[in-house]
């Protein structure tokens, strides 16, 4: 999938009805902290939750939760980059050992949390819940993902 490089913010919601119409909520920290002016009038995308999730989860080792919301996964391959990536496709935003601070819209299938950066790339960040704004050093990098550690749980 192509993100344009107009990208102001990326975030996950729901749908409501309201009387005629359907409202989609802009949550108030995009506004408040990004490029988005609430007297502007913008275009809007909307991308399938359940494409993407399954193929982050697919493409991530075998994860496991517990009832408690915990989370662990094993991953052979991690702390390593992929192959280089062909010219013609855009290299990803981050790269190993790099720290970002992120908050986490999503939870994957397998109970990770789930971020997003630049042009709508996702880190992967185990251990974090919905809502969480996090540091994360990156420890994996592939083409369509990436993987982080929490190293400071609140920014």
């Amino acid at each position: 999938m192509e993100i344009s490089d107009k990208l102001l913010c990326l975030f996950s919601t729901d749908i409501s009805v309201e009387d005629d119409r359907y409202v989609i909520e802009v949550p108030r920290q995009e506004v408040e902290t990004g490029d988005i002016d609430p007297d502007e009038i913008y275009r809007v995308a909307l991308i399938s939750r359940d494409r993407e999730q399954d193929a982050v989860s697919t493409s991530t080792g075998s994860t496991s939760s517990s009832a408690s919301g915990s989370t662990s996964t094993t991953n052979s391959s991690a702390g390593t980059t992929s192959s280089p990536t062909p010219p013609s496709e855009p290299q990803p935003p981050v790269e190993v050992g790099e720290t970002r601070y992120v908050e986490i819209e999503d939870i994957g299938k397998q109970g990770d949390g789930i971020a997003r950066v630049e042009r709508g790339y996702v880190i992967i960040v185990p251990g974090a819940e919905v809502g969480e704004r996090v540091k994360i050093e990156v420890t994996e990098v592939k083409s369509n993902f990436a993987v982080g550690e929490i190293i400071e749980e609140t920014f």
